[in-house]
Protein backbone atom coordinates (compact mmCIF):
# COMPACT_ATOMS: atom_id res chain seq x y z
CA UNK A 1 0.00 0.00 0.00
CA UNK A 2 2.78 2.41 0.94
CA UNK A 3 4.81 1.72 -2.21
CA UNK A 4 2.03 1.62 -4.81
CA UNK A 5 -0.73 3.75 -3.27
CA UNK A 6 -3.29 0.98 -3.52
CA UNK A 7 -3.80 -2.73 -2.85
CA UNK A 8 -5.80 -5.44 -4.60
CA UNK A 9 -8.13 -7.77 -2.73
CA UNK A 10 -9.72 -10.95 -4.01
CA UNK A 11 -13.00 -12.53 -2.97
CA UNK A 12 -14.54 -15.83 -4.08
CA UNK A 13 -18.25 -16.53 -3.57
CA UNK A 14 -20.62 -19.29 -4.60
CA UNK A 15 -23.97 -18.12 -5.90
CA UNK A 16 -26.58 -20.52 -7.23
CA UNK A 17 -23.94 -23.19 -7.68
CA UNK A 18 -21.58 -20.86 -9.62
CA UNK A 19 -18.19 -19.80 -8.28
CA UNK A 20 -17.64 -16.05 -8.81
CA UNK A 21 -14.43 -14.05 -8.38
CA UNK A 22 -14.48 -10.39 -7.40
CA UNK A 23 -11.55 -7.97 -7.38
CA UNK A 24 -11.36 -5.11 -4.89
CA UNK A 25 -9.19 -1.98 -5.21
CA UNK A 26 -8.34 -0.68 -1.75
CA UNK A 27 -7.23 2.94 -1.28
CA UNK A 28 -5.10 4.32 1.60
CA UNK A 29 -8.27 5.36 3.48
CA UNK A 30 -9.23 1.65 3.57
CA UNK A 31 -12.21 2.02 1.23
CA UNK A 32 -12.56 -0.82 -1.29
CA UNK A 33 -14.19 -0.62 -4.70
CA UNK A 34 -15.28 -4.08 -5.85
CA UNK A 35 -15.74 -5.24 -9.44
CA UNK A 36 -16.03 -8.49 -11.38
CA UNK A 37 -13.00 -10.22 -12.82
CA UNK A 38 -14.48 -9.82 -16.33
CA UNK A 39 -14.20 -6.03 -16.06
CA UNK A 40 -10.45 -6.18 -15.35
CA UNK A 41 -7.62 -6.52 -17.82
CA UNK A 42 -4.03 -7.72 -17.68
CA UNK A 43 -1.07 -5.80 -19.16
CA UNK A 44 2.69 -5.51 -18.62
CA UNK A 45 2.15 -3.57 -15.38
CA UNK A 46 -0.15 -6.15 -13.82
CA UNK A 47 -3.88 -6.50 -13.20
CA UNK A 48 -5.77 -3.31 -14.08
CA UNK A 49 -9.18 -2.70 -12.48
CA UNK A 50 -11.65 0.04 -13.51
CA UNK A 51 -10.38 2.06 -10.50
CA UNK A 52 -6.78 2.11 -11.82
CA UNK A 53 -5.04 3.90 -14.64
CA UNK A 54 -1.52 3.97 -16.10
CA UNK A 55 0.64 6.60 -14.40
CA UNK A 56 1.84 9.53 -16.57
CA UNK A 57 5.38 8.14 -16.75
CA UNK A 58 3.99 4.85 -18.04
CA UNK A 59 5.97 2.92 -15.44
CA UNK A 60 3.26 1.99 -12.96
CA UNK A 61 -0.41 2.02 -12.02
CA UNK A 62 -2.21 4.51 -9.79
CA UNK A 63 -5.71 5.16 -8.48
CA UNK A 64 -7.86 7.34 -10.67
CA UNK A 65 -8.50 10.76 -9.20
CA UNK A 66 -12.17 10.29 -9.92
CA UNK A 67 -12.18 7.42 -7.47
CA UNK A 68 -12.49 9.89 -4.60
CA UNK A 69 -9.05 9.38 -3.15
CA UNK A 70 -7.96 12.94 -3.79
CA UNK A 71 -4.30 13.62 -3.10
CA UNK A 72 -3.87 10.22 -1.53
CA UNK A 73 -4.22 8.63 -4.95
CA UNK A 74 -1.27 10.45 -6.39
CA UNK A 75 0.88 11.08 -3.35
CA UNK A 76 1.83 7.44 -2.79
CA UNK A 77 2.88 7.26 -6.45
CA UNK A 78 5.30 10.12 -5.86
CA UNK A 79 6.44 8.38 -2.71
CA UNK A 80 7.53 5.42 -4.76
CA UNK A 81 10.52 7.78 -5.14
CA UNK A 82 13.90 6.48 -5.95
CA UNK A 83 13.21 3.24 -7.80
CA UNK A 84 10.22 4.30 -9.88
CA UNK A 85 11.71 7.64 -10.89
CA UNK A 86 15.11 6.09 -11.52
CA UNK A 87 13.52 3.46 -13.75
CA UNK A 88 11.75 6.20 -15.67
CA UNK A 89 15.03 8.04 -16.17
CA UNK A 90 16.77 4.87 -17.27
CA UNK A 91 14.17 4.30 -19.98
CA UNK A 92 14.43 7.78 -21.49
CA UNK A 93 15.85 7.78 -25.04
CA UNK A 94 19.53 8.59 -25.34
CA UNK A 95 19.50 11.90 -27.17
CA UNK A 96 23.25 11.73 -27.68
CA UNK A 97 22.69 9.02 -30.29
CA UNK A 98 20.86 10.49 -33.29
CA UNK A 99 20.06 7.02 -34.56
CA UNK A 100 17.73 6.36 -31.62
CA UNK A 101 14.53 8.30 -32.23
CA UNK A 102 11.80 7.95 -29.61
CA UNK A 103 9.15 10.27 -30.92
CA UNK A 104 6.74 10.02 -28.03
CA UNK A 105 6.99 8.01 -24.87
CA UNK A 106 4.04 6.86 -22.81
CA UNK A 107 3.73 10.31 -21.22
CA UNK A 108 0.64 11.85 -22.78
CA UNK A 109 1.88 15.43 -22.58
CA UNK A 110 5.00 14.77 -24.69
CA UNK A 111 4.38 15.71 -28.36
CA UNK A 112 5.00 13.02 -30.96
CA UNK A 113 7.36 13.55 -33.88
CA UNK A 114 5.38 14.72 -36.95
CA UNK A 115 6.93 11.99 -39.12
CA UNK A 116 5.75 9.26 -36.77
CA UNK A 117 2.31 10.88 -36.46
CA UNK A 118 2.01 11.09 -40.24
CA UNK A 119 3.06 7.44 -40.58
CA UNK A 120 0.45 6.42 -38.00
CA UNK A 121 -2.21 8.40 -39.85
CA UNK A 122 -1.28 6.69 -43.13
CA UNK A 123 -2.22 3.25 -41.79
CA UNK A 124 -5.54 1.80 -43.00
CA UNK A 125 -8.52 1.52 -40.59
CA UNK A 126 -8.09 -2.24 -40.36
CA UNK A 127 -5.04 -1.55 -38.16
CA UNK A 128 -7.18 0.35 -35.64
CA UNK A 129 -9.63 -2.53 -35.42
CA UNK A 130 -6.80 -5.02 -34.92
CA UNK A 131 -5.17 -2.78 -32.30
CA UNK A 132 -8.44 -2.55 -30.37
CA UNK A 133 -8.65 -6.33 -30.11
CA UNK A 134 -5.12 -6.55 -28.69
CA UNK A 135 -5.38 -3.62 -26.27
CA UNK A 136 -8.71 -4.97 -24.99
CA UNK A 137 -6.84 -8.17 -24.18
CA UNK A 138 -4.16 -6.15 -22.37
CA UNK A 139 -1.49 -6.69 -25.05
CA UNK A 140 0.66 -4.27 -27.00
CA UNK A 141 0.89 -4.16 -30.79
CA UNK A 142 3.80 -2.66 -32.74
CA UNK A 143 4.14 -2.22 -36.49
CA UNK A 144 7.54 -3.38 -37.77
CA UNK A 145 9.67 -3.76 -40.89
CA UNK A 146 8.70 -2.84 -44.41
CA UNK A 147 5.27 -1.71 -43.25
CA UNK A 148 6.88 1.10 -41.22
CA UNK A 149 8.97 2.32 -44.15
CA UNK A 150 5.94 2.39 -46.42
CA UNK A 151 3.93 4.29 -43.80
CA UNK A 152 6.75 6.82 -43.39
CA UNK A 153 6.65 7.32 -47.16
CA UNK A 154 2.90 7.92 -46.97
CA UNK A 155 1.99 4.78 -48.88
CA UNK A 156 -0.90 2.49 -47.93
CA UNK A 157 0.39 -1.05 -47.55
CA UNK A 158 -1.76 -4.14 -47.94
CA UNK A 159 0.81 -6.40 -46.27
CA UNK A 160 1.43 -5.46 -42.65
CA UNK A 161 3.78 -6.96 -40.05
CA UNK A 162 3.37 -6.60 -36.29
CA UNK A 163 5.05 -7.70 -33.07
CA UNK A 164 3.10 -8.36 -29.87
CA UNK A 165 4.05 -9.46 -26.36
CA UNK A 166 2.19 -12.75 -26.28
CA UNK A 167 2.37 -16.32 -27.48
CA UNK A 168 0.78 -17.93 -30.50
CA UNK A 169 -2.03 -19.56 -28.54
CA UNK A 170 -3.24 -16.23 -27.15
CA UNK A 171 -2.95 -14.52 -30.54
CA UNK A 172 -5.06 -17.20 -32.18
CA UNK A 173 -7.70 -16.76 -29.50
CA UNK A 174 -7.79 -12.99 -30.11
CA UNK A 175 -8.05 -13.39 -33.88
CA UNK A 176 -10.51 -16.29 -33.87
CA UNK A 177 -13.45 -15.44 -36.13
CA UNK A 178 -12.02 -12.04 -37.11
CA UNK A 179 -10.06 -12.83 -40.26
CA UNK A 180 -9.75 -15.50 -42.94
CA UNK A 181 -7.13 -18.15 -43.71
CA UNK A 182 -5.57 -18.04 -40.24
CA UNK A 183 -2.17 -19.77 -40.37
CA UNK A 184 0.76 -20.46 -38.10
CA UNK A 185 4.37 -20.58 -39.24
CA UNK A 186 7.77 -20.66 -37.56
CA UNK A 187 9.96 -17.82 -38.84
CA UNK A 188 13.56 -18.25 -37.59
CA UNK A 189 13.12 -16.85 -34.06
CA UNK A 190 9.51 -15.81 -33.36
CA UNK A 191 6.39 -17.73 -34.24
CA UNK A 192 4.15 -15.97 -36.73
CA UNK A 193 0.37 -15.97 -37.08
CA UNK A 194 -0.80 -14.76 -40.48
CA UNK A 195 -4.28 -14.09 -41.80
CA UNK A 196 -6.20 -12.23 -44.48
CA UNK A 197 -8.79 -9.57 -43.68
CA UNK A 198 -11.16 -7.83 -46.06
CA UNK A 199 -11.90 -4.22 -45.17
CA UNK A 200 -13.76 -1.64 -47.28
CA UNK A 201 -13.30 -3.72 -50.40
CA UNK A 202 -9.54 -4.19 -49.92
CA UNK A 203 -7.82 -7.39 -48.81
CA UNK A 204 -5.01 -7.11 -46.29
CA UNK A 205 -2.42 -9.71 -45.33
CA UNK A 206 -1.53 -9.36 -41.65
CA UNK A 207 1.37 -11.13 -39.92
CA UNK A 208 1.71 -10.99 -36.12
CA UNK A 209 5.05 -12.06 -34.66
CA UNK A 210 4.57 -13.68 -31.28
CA UNK A 211 6.97 -12.55 -28.55
CA UNK A 212 5.96 -13.85 -25.10
CA UNK A 213 6.14 -11.13 -22.45
CA UNK A 214 8.92 -11.14 -19.88
CA UNK A 215 8.30 -12.77 -16.53
CA UNK A 216 5.81 -11.00 -14.28
CA UNK A 217 8.26 -11.43 -11.44
CA UNK A 218 10.52 -8.77 -13.01
CA UNK A 219 9.89 -5.16 -12.07
CA UNK A 220 8.41 -2.99 -14.79
CA UNK A 221 11.74 -1.39 -15.72
CA UNK A 222 13.26 -4.80 -16.34
CA UNK A 223 10.23 -5.93 -18.35
CA UNK A 224 10.50 -2.86 -20.52
CA UNK A 225 14.23 -3.42 -21.00
CA UNK A 226 13.58 -7.05 -21.94
CA UNK A 227 10.91 -5.96 -24.42
CA UNK A 228 13.20 -3.38 -26.02
CA UNK A 229 16.03 -5.89 -26.19
CA UNK A 230 13.80 -8.45 -27.92
CA UNK A 231 12.45 -5.85 -30.34
CA UNK A 232 15.95 -4.66 -31.26
CA UNK A 233 17.05 -8.26 -31.81
CA UNK A 234 14.10 -8.73 -34.16
CA UNK A 235 14.90 -5.55 -36.10
CA UNK A 236 18.57 -6.45 -36.31
CA UNK A 237 17.68 -9.46 -38.47
CA UNK A 238 16.11 -7.30 -41.18
CA UNK A 239 17.94 -6.94 -44.49
CA UNK A 240 18.34 -3.17 -44.42
CA UNK A 241 18.17 -0.40 -41.83
CA UNK A 242 15.30 1.30 -43.66
CA UNK A 243 13.21 -1.77 -42.83
CA UNK A 244 14.58 -2.10 -39.29
CA UNK A 245 12.21 0.35 -37.60
CA UNK A 246 9.17 -0.16 -35.38
CA UNK A 247 6.13 2.08 -34.95
CA UNK A 248 4.26 1.96 -31.65
CA UNK A 249 0.52 2.21 -32.25
CA UNK A 250 -1.20 2.97 -28.93
CA UNK A 251 1.28 5.70 -28.02
CA UNK A 252 2.85 6.83 -31.28
CA UNK A 253 6.56 5.98 -30.99
CA UNK A 254 9.21 5.29 -33.59
CA UNK A 255 11.94 2.86 -32.58
CA UNK A 256 14.95 3.29 -34.87
CA UNK A 257 18.04 1.64 -33.32
CA UNK A 258 20.09 1.52 -36.55
CA UNK A 259 19.48 4.90 -38.19
CA UNK A 260 16.95 3.68 -40.74
CA UNK A 261 15.06 6.97 -40.88
CA UNK A 262 18.17 8.88 -41.91
CA UNK A 263 19.01 6.20 -44.51
CA UNK A 264 15.46 6.43 -45.84
CA UNK A 265 15.82 10.17 -46.32
CA UNK A 266 19.18 9.66 -48.07
CA UNK A 267 17.77 6.76 -50.17
CA UNK A 268 20.67 4.47 -49.28
CA UNK A 269 20.88 0.80 -48.35
CA UNK A 270 22.82 -0.24 -45.25
CA UNK A 271 22.65 -3.47 -43.25
CA UNK A 272 21.99 -3.44 -39.48
CA UNK A 273 24.91 -5.85 -39.07
CA UNK A 274 28.33 -5.92 -40.73
CA UNK A 275 27.62 -6.49 -44.45
CA UNK A 276 30.29 -9.16 -44.86
CA UNK A 277 28.81 -11.23 -42.03
CA UNK A 278 25.33 -10.83 -43.48
CA UNK A 279 26.39 -11.97 -46.97
CA UNK A 280 28.25 -14.99 -45.57
CA UNK A 281 25.03 -16.21 -43.97
CA UNK A 282 22.70 -14.96 -46.71
CA UNK A 283 24.31 -14.71 -50.21
CA UNK A 284 20.95 -13.88 -51.90
CA UNK A 285 21.08 -10.53 -50.08
CA UNK A 286 23.41 -9.28 -52.83
CA UNK A 287 20.74 -9.86 -55.45
CA UNK A 288 18.13 -8.20 -53.25
CA UNK A 289 20.34 -5.10 -53.09
CA UNK A 290 20.35 -5.00 -56.88
CA UNK A 291 16.58 -5.43 -56.98
CA UNK A 292 16.08 -2.58 -54.51
CA UNK A 293 18.30 -0.32 -56.62
CA UNK A 294 16.24 -1.11 -59.72
CA UNK A 295 12.83 -1.04 -58.09
CA UNK A 296 13.08 1.78 -55.56
CA UNK A 297 16.19 3.72 -56.55
CA UNK A 298 18.15 3.04 -53.33
CA UNK A 299 21.95 3.17 -53.57
CA UNK A 300 24.04 0.77 -51.41
CA UNK A 301 26.50 2.51 -49.10
CA UNK A 302 30.19 2.06 -50.03
CA UNK A 303 30.87 -0.61 -47.40
CA UNK A 304 27.96 -2.72 -48.64
CA UNK A 305 28.99 -2.29 -52.28
CA UNK A 306 32.59 -3.25 -51.39
CA UNK A 307 31.39 -6.34 -49.54
CA UNK A 308 29.30 -7.37 -52.55
CA UNK A 309 32.32 -6.99 -54.86
CA UNK A 310 34.59 -8.93 -52.53
CA UNK A 311 32.10 -11.77 -52.14
CA UNK A 312 30.49 -11.78 -55.59
CA UNK A 313 31.51 -15.40 -56.14
CA UNK A 314 29.11 -16.40 -53.35
CA UNK A 315 26.30 -15.71 -55.83
CA UNK A 316 27.00 -19.16 -57.28
CA UNK A 317 25.60 -20.60 -54.04
CA UNK A 318 22.17 -19.08 -54.70
CA UNK A 319 19.66 -21.61 -56.14
CA UNK A 320 19.06 -21.01 -59.83
CA UNK A 321 15.32 -20.58 -59.29
CA UNK A 322 16.00 -17.77 -56.84
CA UNK A 323 18.43 -16.12 -59.27
CA UNK A 324 15.77 -16.29 -61.97
CA UNK A 325 13.15 -14.69 -59.74
CA UNK A 326 15.51 -11.89 -58.73
CA UNK A 327 16.45 -11.19 -62.36
CA UNK A 328 12.80 -11.25 -63.35
CA UNK A 329 11.93 -8.76 -60.61
CA UNK A 330 14.87 -6.60 -61.72
CA UNK A 331 13.77 -6.58 -65.38
CA UNK A 332 10.15 -5.81 -64.47
CA UNK A 333 11.16 -2.90 -62.21
CA UNK A 334 10.86 0.78 -63.07
CA UNK A 335 14.60 1.29 -63.71
CA UNK A 336 16.19 -2.07 -64.66
CA UNK A 337 19.24 -0.43 -66.26
CA UNK A 338 20.22 0.96 -62.84
CA UNK A 339 20.12 -2.50 -61.29
CA UNK A 340 21.96 -4.07 -64.23
CA UNK A 341 24.78 -1.54 -63.92
CA UNK A 342 25.12 -2.39 -60.24
CA UNK A 343 25.05 -6.09 -61.11
CA UNK A 344 27.95 -5.59 -63.53
CA UNK A 345 29.96 -3.08 -61.47
CA UNK A 346 30.02 -5.32 -58.38
CA UNK A 347 31.03 -8.41 -60.38
CA UNK A 348 27.82 -10.28 -59.61
CA UNK A 349 26.88 -10.46 -63.29
CA UNK A 350 30.00 -12.56 -63.98
CA UNK A 351 28.32 -15.36 -62.02
CA UNK A 352 24.62 -14.96 -62.83
CA UNK A 353 24.51 -13.27 -66.27
CA UNK A 354 28.05 -13.35 -67.74
CA UNK A 355 26.90 -12.43 -71.25
CA UNK A 356 26.16 -8.88 -70.09
CA UNK A 357 29.64 -7.78 -68.86
CA UNK A 358 31.13 -9.51 -71.93
CA UNK A 359 29.58 -6.72 -74.02
CA UNK A 360 31.87 -4.07 -72.51
CA UNK A 361 34.32 -3.53 -75.32
CA UNK A 362 34.93 -0.68 -77.74
CA UNK A 363 33.58 -1.39 -81.20
CA UNK A 364 33.14 0.08 -84.62
CA UNK A 365 30.77 -0.58 -87.50
CA UNK A 366 27.11 0.11 -86.80
CA UNK A 367 28.01 0.74 -83.11
CA UNK A 368 30.85 3.12 -83.87
CA UNK A 369 29.94 5.69 -81.22
CA UNK A 370 29.58 3.36 -78.22
CA UNK A 371 30.33 -0.04 -76.82
CA UNK A 372 27.73 -2.77 -77.10
CA UNK A 373 27.11 -2.78 -73.33
CA UNK A 374 25.95 0.85 -73.24
CA UNK A 375 24.00 0.29 -76.46
CA UNK A 376 22.20 -2.67 -74.89
CA UNK A 377 21.11 -0.71 -71.80
CA UNK A 378 19.89 2.12 -74.02
CA UNK A 379 17.89 -0.31 -76.16
CA UNK A 380 16.33 -1.73 -73.01
CA UNK A 381 15.29 1.74 -71.82
CA UNK A 382 13.85 2.61 -75.23
CA UNK A 383 11.96 -0.68 -75.48
CA UNK A 384 10.39 0.00 -72.09
CA UNK A 385 9.32 3.44 -73.30
CA UNK A 386 7.44 1.78 -76.19
CA UNK A 387 5.42 -0.57 -73.96
CA UNK A 388 1.71 0.16 -74.06
CA UNK A 389 0.20 -2.52 -71.79
CA UNK A 390 2.48 -2.61 -68.78
CA UNK A 391 5.85 -4.34 -68.29
CA UNK A 392 6.57 -6.93 -70.97
CA UNK A 393 9.09 -9.49 -69.69
CA UNK A 394 9.55 -11.09 -73.12
CA UNK A 395 10.36 -7.78 -74.80
CA UNK A 396 12.72 -6.76 -72.01
CA UNK A 397 14.64 -10.04 -72.10
CA UNK A 398 14.91 -9.74 -75.90
CA UNK A 399 16.21 -6.17 -75.63
CA UNK A 400 18.78 -7.25 -73.04
CA UNK A 401 20.01 -10.27 -75.03
CA UNK A 402 19.58 -9.10 -78.62
CA UNK A 403 23.32 -8.38 -79.16
CA UNK A 404 24.97 -10.97 -76.89
CA UNK A 405 26.35 -12.74 -79.97
CA UNK A 406 28.57 -9.78 -80.92
CA UNK A 407 31.66 -10.73 -78.85
CA UNK A 408 31.85 -14.18 -80.50
CA UNK A 409 31.30 -12.88 -84.04
CA UNK A 410 33.54 -9.82 -83.85
CA UNK A 411 35.97 -9.69 -86.77
CA UNK A 412 38.33 -6.93 -87.89
CA UNK A 413 38.92 -6.58 -91.66
CA UNK A 414 42.09 -5.51 -93.41
CA UNK A 415 40.82 -1.95 -93.55
CA UNK A 416 40.21 -1.96 -89.79
CA UNK A 417 36.46 -2.24 -90.17
CA UNK A 418 34.86 -4.30 -87.38
CA UNK A 419 32.00 -6.62 -88.33
CA UNK A 420 29.59 -8.87 -86.43
CA UNK A 421 28.26 -11.06 -89.23
CA UNK A 422 25.41 -13.39 -88.21
CA UNK A 423 25.60 -12.30 -84.58
CA UNK A 424 21.81 -12.59 -84.41
CA UNK A 425 22.06 -16.33 -85.17
CA UNK A 426 24.81 -16.89 -82.63
CA UNK A 427 23.04 -14.63 -80.12
CA UNK A 428 19.81 -16.62 -80.44
CA UNK A 429 21.65 -19.82 -79.51
CA UNK A 430 23.34 -18.10 -76.58
CA UNK A 431 20.04 -16.64 -75.40
CA UNK A 432 18.44 -20.09 -75.43
CA UNK A 433 21.33 -21.53 -73.40
CA UNK A 434 21.28 -18.75 -70.80
CA UNK A 435 17.52 -18.75 -70.31
CA UNK A 436 17.45 -22.52 -69.97
CA UNK A 437 20.26 -22.31 -67.41
CA UNK A 438 17.99 -19.94 -65.46
CA UNK A 439 15.12 -22.47 -65.72
CA UNK A 440 12.86 -19.96 -67.50
CA UNK A 441 9.52 -21.12 -68.97
CA UNK A 442 9.86 -22.72 -72.40
CA UNK A 443 7.42 -20.32 -74.07
CA UNK A 444 9.41 -17.34 -72.83
CA UNK A 445 12.62 -18.92 -74.12
CA UNK A 446 11.12 -19.64 -77.55
CA UNK A 447 9.74 -16.11 -77.92
CA UNK A 448 12.95 -14.36 -76.84
CA UNK A 449 15.07 -16.56 -79.12
CA UNK A 450 12.80 -15.78 -82.07
CA UNK A 451 12.98 -12.04 -81.47
CA UNK A 452 16.80 -12.17 -81.25
CA UNK A 453 16.90 -14.12 -84.53
CA UNK A 454 14.70 -11.60 -86.35
CA UNK A 455 15.91 -8.28 -84.92
CA UNK A 456 18.26 -7.60 -87.87
CA UNK A 457 15.90 -8.74 -90.65
CA UNK A 458 14.69 -5.16 -91.12
CA UNK A 459 18.11 -4.02 -92.37
CA UNK A 460 17.48 -6.04 -95.53
CA UNK A 461 14.48 -3.81 -96.16
CA UNK A 462 16.80 -0.81 -96.09
CA UNK A 463 19.38 -2.34 -98.43
CA UNK A 464 16.96 -3.56 -101.10
CA UNK A 465 13.34 -2.98 -101.97
CA UNK A 466 11.30 -5.85 -100.60
CA UNK A 467 8.64 -7.44 -102.75
CA UNK A 468 5.18 -8.07 -101.34
CA UNK A 469 6.00 -11.79 -100.83
CA UNK A 470 9.11 -10.77 -98.85
CA UNK A 471 7.00 -8.58 -96.58
CA UNK A 472 4.55 -11.42 -96.12
CA UNK A 473 7.41 -13.78 -95.17
CA UNK A 474 8.58 -11.23 -92.58
CA UNK A 475 5.09 -11.14 -91.05
CA UNK A 476 4.75 -14.92 -91.20
CA UNK A 477 8.11 -15.53 -89.50
CA UNK A 478 7.29 -13.07 -86.70
CA UNK A 479 3.82 -14.56 -86.17
CA UNK A 480 2.24 -13.42 -82.87
CA UNK A 481 5.51 -11.67 -81.96
CA UNK A 482 5.14 -9.08 -84.72
CA UNK A 483 4.15 -6.23 -82.38
CA UNK A 484 7.08 -6.99 -80.05
CA UNK A 485 9.41 -7.19 -83.05
CA UNK A 486 8.25 -3.73 -84.16
CA UNK A 487 9.13 -2.33 -80.73
CA UNK A 488 12.49 -4.12 -80.50
CA UNK A 489 13.61 -2.89 -83.92
CA UNK A 490 12.57 0.69 -83.18
CA UNK A 491 14.34 0.53 -79.80
CA UNK A 492 17.49 -0.83 -81.49
CA UNK A 493 18.04 2.52 -83.18
CA UNK A 494 20.36 4.40 -80.79
CA UNK A 495 22.35 6.49 -83.27
CA UNK A 496 23.13 10.06 -82.28
CA UNK A 497 22.90 11.13 -85.92
CA UNK A 498 19.42 12.68 -86.05
CA UNK A 499 19.16 12.49 -89.83
CA UNK A 500 20.02 8.81 -89.79
CA UNK A 501 17.60 8.18 -86.92
CA UNK A 502 14.78 9.93 -88.76
CA UNK A 503 15.57 8.01 -91.94
CA UNK A 504 15.41 4.69 -90.08
CA UNK A 505 12.13 5.68 -88.43
CA UNK A 506 10.59 6.67 -91.78
CA UNK A 507 11.76 3.41 -93.35
CA UNK A 508 10.17 1.36 -90.63
CA UNK A 509 7.02 3.47 -90.81
CA UNK A 510 6.76 2.58 -94.48
CA UNK A 511 7.30 -1.12 -93.71
CA UNK A 512 4.53 -1.09 -91.10
CA UNK A 513 2.22 0.69 -93.56
CA UNK A 514 2.93 -1.97 -96.19
CA UNK A 515 2.28 -4.73 -93.66
CA UNK A 516 -1.07 -3.16 -92.77
CA UNK A 517 -2.02 -2.61 -96.43
CA UNK A 518 -1.14 -6.18 -97.40
CA UNK A 519 -3.09 -7.51 -94.43
CA UNK A 520 -6.21 -5.70 -95.66
CA UNK A 521 -5.69 -6.95 -99.22
CA UNK A 522 -5.07 -10.51 -98.06
CA UNK A 523 -8.20 -10.43 -95.93
CA UNK A 524 -10.20 -9.18 -98.89
CA UNK A 525 -8.65 -11.82 -101.15
CA UNK A 526 -9.39 -14.52 -98.61
CA UNK A 527 -13.04 -13.51 -98.66
CA UNK A 528 -13.40 -13.84 -102.46
CA UNK A 529 -15.51 -16.81 -103.65
CA UNK A 530 -13.98 -19.70 -105.54
CA UNK A 531 -16.03 -18.78 -108.66
CA UNK A 532 -15.82 -15.35 -110.23
CA UNK A 533 -18.74 -13.49 -111.75
CA UNK A 534 -18.15 -14.73 -115.30
CA UNK A 535 -18.02 -18.35 -114.18
CA UNK A 536 -21.23 -17.96 -112.16
CA UNK A 537 -23.08 -16.48 -115.16
CA UNK A 538 -21.91 -19.32 -117.43
CA UNK A 539 -22.89 -22.06 -114.95
CA UNK A 540 -26.32 -20.59 -114.20
CA UNK A 541 -26.95 -19.17 -117.66
CA UNK A 542 -27.81 -15.72 -116.36
CA UNK A 543 -26.90 -12.15 -117.25
CA UNK A 544 -25.49 -9.42 -114.93
CA UNK A 545 -28.09 -8.29 -112.45
CA UNK A 546 -29.62 -8.92 -109.03
CA UNK A 547 -29.55 -12.70 -109.43
CA UNK A 548 -25.80 -12.63 -110.11
CA UNK A 549 -25.25 -10.51 -106.98
CA UNK A 550 -27.19 -12.98 -104.82
CA UNK A 551 -25.28 -15.96 -106.25
CA UNK A 552 -21.92 -14.20 -105.77
CA UNK A 553 -22.73 -13.36 -102.13
CA UNK A 554 -23.74 -16.98 -101.46
CA UNK A 555 -20.48 -18.31 -102.87
CA UNK A 556 -18.46 -15.75 -100.86
CA UNK A 557 -20.15 -16.80 -97.58
CA UNK A 558 -19.65 -20.44 -98.50
CA UNK A 559 -15.93 -19.79 -99.01
CA UNK A 560 -15.67 -18.16 -95.58
CA UNK A 561 -17.48 -21.07 -93.90
CA UNK A 562 -15.88 -24.03 -95.73
CA UNK A 563 -12.58 -22.63 -96.94
CA UNK A 564 -11.15 -22.98 -100.50
CA UNK A 565 -12.87 -25.39 -102.95
CA UNK A 566 -11.82 -26.65 -106.37
CA UNK A 567 -13.84 -25.73 -109.44
CA UNK A 568 -15.98 -28.85 -109.55
CA UNK A 569 -16.93 -28.68 -105.86
CA UNK A 570 -17.73 -24.97 -106.13
CA UNK A 571 -19.85 -25.55 -109.27
CA UNK A 572 -21.86 -28.33 -107.56
CA UNK A 573 -22.44 -26.10 -104.52
CA UNK A 574 -23.70 -23.28 -106.78
CA UNK A 575 -26.09 -25.55 -108.66
CA UNK A 576 -27.37 -26.97 -105.35
CA UNK A 577 -28.09 -23.43 -104.17
CA UNK A 578 -29.95 -22.69 -107.42
CA UNK A 579 -32.03 -25.85 -107.09
CA UNK A 580 -33.13 -24.93 -103.56
CA UNK A 581 -34.22 -21.50 -104.80
CA UNK A 582 -36.29 -22.96 -107.64
CA UNK A 583 -38.35 -25.16 -105.29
Amino acid sequence: MQAAGYALRFRCETRDGTREVSIGTQSPDHTVQWTTLARCRLNDLGLVTPSLEVAPDGDGLRLKRAAGTGASASQPHRQATGRGEARGREQQPRTADPRSLETAGPAHDEPADPRAQAARAALPPVVDDLLHRFTTAGLSLTLVGTSVRQALEGRVAHELDFVTDSDVRRIRQILHGWGDDLRFQRDDAPDVVSLRKQWDGDIYTLRINARPAASRHLHSGSRRAEHEKALEAYLRRRDFTVDAMALGLSHVTLTDPFGGLQDLERRVLRTPRAPTAVIVNDPPLMLRVVRWAARLGFEPVPELRDAMSAMARRATEVPVEQVREELTALLLSTRPATGLRLLVDTGLAEHVLPELPALRFESAGHHRHKDIYEHTLTVLDQAIALETEGPDLTLRWAALLHDIGTPRTRRTGRNGQVTFHHHEVVGAKMARKRLRALACPEQLIADVVRLVELHLRFHGYLDEKWTDPAVRRYVRDAGPLLDRLHKLIRADCTTRDRRKAHALARAYDSLEERIERLAVEDAREAARPDLNGQQIMEILGIRPGAELGRAYEHMRNLHIERGPMNFETARDALLEWRARRDL
